[in-house]
């Protein structure tokens, strides 16, 4: 059953909106940015973003460990990255995550977004017990800041360089 938990975030970067993309949409860089996604790797042999393509995440959180595949919905370099996580054994779409690049007075305003889409009856009872929206807001901002910093520092370097 769908579930209305989603949120958002929102970070300004000094750098344009086409080289925060090309570090969000590199899948395999994502456990540079995650706190809780550590490792990506792209599947069927594919080895870049774009709609369709599948890719499978490795996550932790604590003692916590899953893999989700996870299927790419849009790839606009510049404007929008996103896809959505697959509960492998219901077959069914789980998580839908977005990063969204929009061209700012400094460089780009990127934000990220989530909205849980389905939820097994052993994630919702211990969603009872660690309330996962809140966890998941958190990791957002720690992600984007990440981002950030990375953004930033390859701005840099092809400014000197």
């Amino acid at each position: 059953m769908p579930t209305a938990r989603r949120g958002h975030s929102g970070i300004d970067i000094a750098a344009p909106p086409e080289v925060v993309y090309d570090l969000i949409a590199d899948v395999t860089r994502m456990g540079e940015w995650s706190p809780e996604c550590y490792r990506c790797e792209w599947l069927d042999g594919a080895t870049a973003a774009a709609p369709g393509v599948r890719f499978r995440g490795h996550n932790r959180l604590g003692r916590m460990r899953w893999a989700r595949t996870a299927v790419i919905e849009t790839a606009e370099r510049g404007r929008e990255f996103g896809f959505a996580t697959m509960n492998d054994g219901a077959g069914r779409e789980e998580t839908r995550w977005r990063y969204t690049m929009e061209p700012s007075a400094s460089g780009t305003l990127l934000t990220e977004s989530f909205e849980f889409l389905w939820c097994s009856v052993a994630n919702r009872l211990a969603e009872a017990l660690v309330p996962r929206g809140r966890q998941v807001n958190r990791g957002i901002e720690e992600t984007l800041r990440r981002i950030k910093r990375a953004a930033e520092a390859l701005q840099d370097f092809e400014v000197r360089g």
